[in-house]
Formats: C-alpha cells, sequence, structure tokens
C-alpha cells in the first residue's frame, strides 16, 4: 500500500497487527516488549504531552540521543505526530561534535535515555535553545524531577498535527569523513518514497505471509536503520528485537532465543563474523576442519537449503531458522558475501546514500551479482555521467538539502533535481545491476594521467585472510624527477592470529610486504602500490565505520 502520511501508516500497523510484538529488548530484568498497540498508545501519549502541556510549536525540532532500544521507536513516532523535525543524534560522539550539530538545528526539547542523561545536562546548559529533557526509560534522575517518557498521564492519547509531505521529518547529520557535519534534510516524500520502493523490492527478498523476527545491531541515528530496519520493517507487521551491546554473545544470545531471521548490517559486521566462524574451526580437529572444505567445495552445486543441512552446527547458532540479511553502507568484500551466500545465508548488498533517504539500489529478484548492487529501486532514474563516470540520480527519495547550507545544497542538487552521488560507476543495459567502482574524491592521479581508485586495489588486497584493515591512498613523492607526483601507498593492519606467528615486526612486515606484491600482480603494473606500510593500531573510522582516508594519508605522510 502506498500510504498518504505517517499518521495512515501508524493506524494501519498498529490495528492490523494489535497484540502482535512490534519492538522488544533484553535486559538484566528480562525482555522489555512492545506490542503494536502499546507502541501506537504510547507514541501518542508523547505527541499530546508534546503539544497540550510543553506547548511545543508545530514544526520545532526534536533531537533524541540515545542507544537503540524500543522506547527510540515511540520516540520517533511521537515527535511525527506531534508536527516536529526529529534530529537523532549519534551517541558516540563527544560534546564537543555534538554541541556543534545542536548548536546548528536549534532543538526546543531532548528526549534522552539514562546513559547520557549527565551528557544532555550538560548540553542543556550550554544550548539556549533546549529548554526540555525527557527521560526515555526512568521515572526520575539524581532526585532531579525530570519527567519520562513512562510517567507521562494515560489520558494524553489523542492530539496530533499533519504536516506537508514537503516539510522536513528529520534531520539527519552526517559525520562524514572529512569537514564539519552537515544535517540533511529528509522530507515526509522522500521517506514515504522510500517505504513504498522497499516493500516492493522486498517482496523479492523475504517470504510474503510469514511471520518475520529481525535482529537490530545498527544504531538508530542511522538513517539506513531508521528507514529500512524500524519504518520498513514495521510497514511489514514484523517483529524487531534489539541488543544491549555489539557483542557476538550478546546477538547470538538473542538470535538463538527470539529465532531470528533477517536483519541488515553493514559489511564491517559480516567481516567479524566471519572471522569469529573461521577462529572456532581453526580450533576443531583435522578431521572436521576436512569436513568443512570438503562441504564448502560442494555447497556451490546446491541449492541454498541444503547448504543449510551441510552447515547446520553453525545455523544452530544463529537459532535455526536465521536465512540472510541486507548489508549497505560501505563495500561489501565479494570473498565475505560469498562466503556466506556458500553456507546458506543470503548476502543482499545494497547501495545507498543518506541524501537519498538512503536505500538506492539491492540485489534481488532474477539478477544479482556479488559485485554489484543491485538495480535501482523503482523510483529512481538513474544515469552516468558521460564526461567523469559519476553515477547520478533524481527522484522522489532526494533529499530537501543540506540544512542551513543553500551553497552545498546547490554543489550536489542540479537546478532540474539530479544528484551529485560522487560514485563513479557503470550500469548494465541488460540487467540494470549498478557497479560502483570508486569515489571521486579519492582518485589517485599518477605522474602520466592515468586515474586510480583505491577500492579497486582494496578489492584484490581483501582476499588475504591475513589483513585484518586496508586502506589505499595516494602520496605525494618528494624526491626524483617525479617530485610532487602522486604514488600508490597502502597501509595494512594484519589479523592478530596473524601477527603471533612471527617473532619480531620487522618479520611480519616483510611477511605483509610480499604477500601484498604478490596479490598486486592480478593489477596493472601501473596500479601495484609502490609504498606499503603496516601497522598494528586500528586505523581511524567514523562512528559508521568508513575510513578517515584524509586521516590515515597524513599519518603517512609525517
Amino acid at each position: 500500500m502506498k500510504y498518504e502520511n505517517v499518521f495512515s501508516l501508524l493506524e494501519e500497523i498498529t490495528v492490523n497487527n494489535s497484540e502482535k510484538i512490534s519492538l522488544g529488548m533484553k535486559s538484566k530484568w528480562g525482555w522489555n516488549e512492545f506490542t503494536y498497540k502499546g507502541l501506537g498508545l504510547l507514541s501518542r501519549r508523547l505527541a499530546s504531552y508534546l503539544i497540550e502541556d510543553l506547548q511545543i510549536e508545530k514544526g520545532e525540532k526534536l533531537a533524541i540521543l540515545s542507544e537503540s532500544k524500543p522506547e527510540y521507536g515511540a520516540c520517533v513516532f511521537g515527535s511525527v505526530l506531534a508536527g516536529l523535525t526529529t534530529v537523532p543524534l549519534d551517541n558516540k560522539l563527544t560534546i564537543f561534535e555534538l554541541h556543534s550539530i545542536l548548536s546548528n538545528c536549534e532543538p526546543t526539547v531532548m528526549l534522552v535515555s539514562s546513559t547520557y542523561i549527565d551528557k544532555a545536562k550538560e548540553l542543556k546548559n550550554k544550548i539556549p535553545s533546549i529548554k526540555y529533557l525527557i527521560l526515555m526509560d526512568s521515572s526520575s534522575c539524581e532526585n532531579e524531577l525530570i519527567p519520562s517518557l513512562y510517567s507521562i498521564p494515560e489520558k494524553y492519547t489523542a492530539k496530533w498535527r499533519r504536516r506537508p509531505l514537503s516539510a522536513t521529518a528529520f534531520t539527519i547529520y552526517t559525520s562524514g569523513t572529512t569537514g564539519a557535519p552537515k544535517g540533511v534534510e529528509i522530507t515526509f516524500k522522500n521517506m514515504l518514497a522510500q517505504m513504498h520502493d522497499l516493500r516492493i523490492a522486498l517482496r523479492e527478498i523475504l517470504p510474503l505471509n510469514e511471520e518475520m523476527r529481525m535482529l537490530s545491531i545498527l544504531p538508530m541515528n542511522h538513517l539506513f536503520e531508521l528507514t529500512v530496519g524500524f519504518f520498513t520493517f514495521l510497514n511489514h507487521g514484523y517483529s524487531i528485537y534489539y541488543t544491549k551491546s555489539l557483542k557476538p554473545s550478546d546477538i547470538l544470545e538473542v538470535m538463538k532465543e527470539k529465532k531470528i531471521r533477517f536483519m541488515i548490517t553493514v559489511p564491517a559486521f559480516l567481516k567479524l563474523l566471519k572471522s569469529s566462524i573461521e577462529s572456532e574451526l581453526s580450533k576443531k580437529s583435522p578431521l572436521v576442519k576436512f569436513m568443512f572444505k570438503l562441504n564448502y567445495a560442494l555447497a556451490k552445486f546446491l541449492p541454498i537449503k541444503m547448504r543449510k543441512y551441510l552447515f547446520s552446527p553453525i545455523h544452530k547458532k544463529f537459532g535455526g531458522e536465521f536465512f540472510g540479511c541486507i548489508a549497505g553502507g560501505a563495500p561489501l568484500d565479494v570473498h565475505v558475501g560469498e562466503f556466506f551466500e556458500r553456507i546458506g545465508i543470503g548476502i543482499f548488498q545494497g547501495y545507498g546514500l543518506s541524501e537519498t533517504s538512503p536505500v538506492v539500489a539491492v540485489n534481488r529478484g532474477k539478477y544479482q551479482d556479488m559485485k554489484s548492487v543491485g538495480p535501482a529501486l523503482e523510483s529512481f532514474e538513474v544515469k552516468i555521467d558521460d564526461s567523469t563516470g559519476e553515477l547520478m540520480l533524481k527522484g522522489p527519495s532526494v533529499m530537501k538539502g543540506y540544512y542551513k547550507r543553500p551553497d552545498l545544497t546547490s554543489e550536489v542538487i542540479t537546478p532540474d533535481g539530479w544528484l551529485h552521488t560522487g560514485d563513479i560507476a557503470r550500469v548494465d543495459k541488460k540487467t540494470k545491476l549498478i557497479y560502483i567502482t570508486g569515489r571521486i574524491k579519492n582518485m589517485i592521479v599518477l605522474s602520466g594521467g592515468k586515474k586510480v581508485f583505491p577500492e579497486e586495489i582494496e578489492a584484490v588486497l581483501e582476499q588475504s585472510p591475513n589483513f585484518a584493515e586496508i586502506c589505499v591512498t595516494g602520496v605525494k613523492r618528494s624526491f626524483g624527477e617525479k617530485d610532487g607526483c602522486e604514488e600508490i601507498a597502502v597501509v595494512i593492519v594484519p589479523t592478530v592470529d596473524f601477527s603471533s606467528n612471527f617473532d619480531s615486526f620487522e618479520n611480519l612486515e616483510k611477511a605483509i610486504q610480499t604477500e601484498v606484491k604478490y596479490l598486486s600482480t592480478q593489477l596493472a603494473p601501473y596500479k601495484r602500490p609502490i609504498k606499503i606500510i603496516v601497522r598494528k593500531e586500528n586505523l581511524p573510522r567514523t562512528t559508521t565505520r568508513k575510513l578517515k582516508r584524509k586521516e590515515i594519508k597524513e599519518l603517512i605522510t609525517q
């Protein structure tokens, strides 16, 4: 169904799935679960409280600072019903970073979990616009009578305010890999277009008319989680479960207990999960290892149900009913994707940007390729810029713009509505599959004018199981006839297991350099790294696990 507004969405899902579990999370006291009916009631009570008691004006900002939990969903719906613009905050940011964001968006009220109440109180004292704090999960805090979501009287049940579809529903601040955070304005029209497109796309991924239990591990301030893992999954009437941490033991506990069937995730988590499975396998007997290798080779020729049978011990650890996930937010290592497909877990790689609300494409249906990000969703127009090879997009999911930054908005959205993605891509004419080959801003220009994309080299080096992290970048030479020209450098962080095989860093370094040179023979000579740097410390990343390439480049040129 194509909804005309978020109100009709909430009304339909709470009526059709009244007593079904909508959101749940396990704590030390047991399971905290909301039915769809309960989610609707709590959301309406919050909306009425914001309107009647606090008298927050329509269109004002409401910020949320919290870990993912069932109450987060009620706060999102409550804010929408009250006619406010919701600003989900990254709870991993520092006071300094949050101050910068809140000074920009000027929220009137902040909803906060008890975990971050001290940080919220400090921010309230520094940001004049913040008049109210509301706790999401307890009735009082340190003898201060800060109102709680649960202390709102039940009389508040009916008030809500409509806003036009062109109004901003969410302002999502991208941490970015360079520069100051930018507020991406996502309208109600954007969100509804995404839900419509995703409802159609998911028909080719998820079984229809079955009870689905989904796992949520991405933060709710992540637009991928908010759009797909929250709104779209609730739109389907699914049950969503959160974990108290990202520890594998906590995740597996929820998967087993609730028999999780599907999830959305990022490639970094899948790589970690693959390493965990392989690490456990390495401790098994030679016979078990041999049988795994034999089954792994055989599975390539078998249907997915037979693969699940061959690798049933692994599936039992996941609860026995887990069949797949959508991966997005960063490029997926093909070898990681193939590993899970081979053991009977479907991996559907997608692609998106915050600026597109965010999903643009996902592998599904007749044409699928692990090296691609799939065909575009129904409402997107796609073209490749002839002069640069850049992927350009147009459609109802493209953002309104960057908050208070018309200058930046005009740089990425053309007058006729085409969005510059910054990604180099090609589109298969027959299958319509989109292949992302690199980022324009990451491009390395060599002395002869040859252009190289780091992502292409990283994909080759990711074949090694010994490399935990890889970053390819361009560094300028400061000597010889090519002085001032860029050359290719790679930074490698080895796995702990691989590092433990060497008695000195020098020997470890030599082994990695040898392996990099060997793998690089798959590349044209001009694409092979000249400088190979080995370090044991993790590479700097954003809170969404993207490499901070500029910072890494500065580290190796010091």
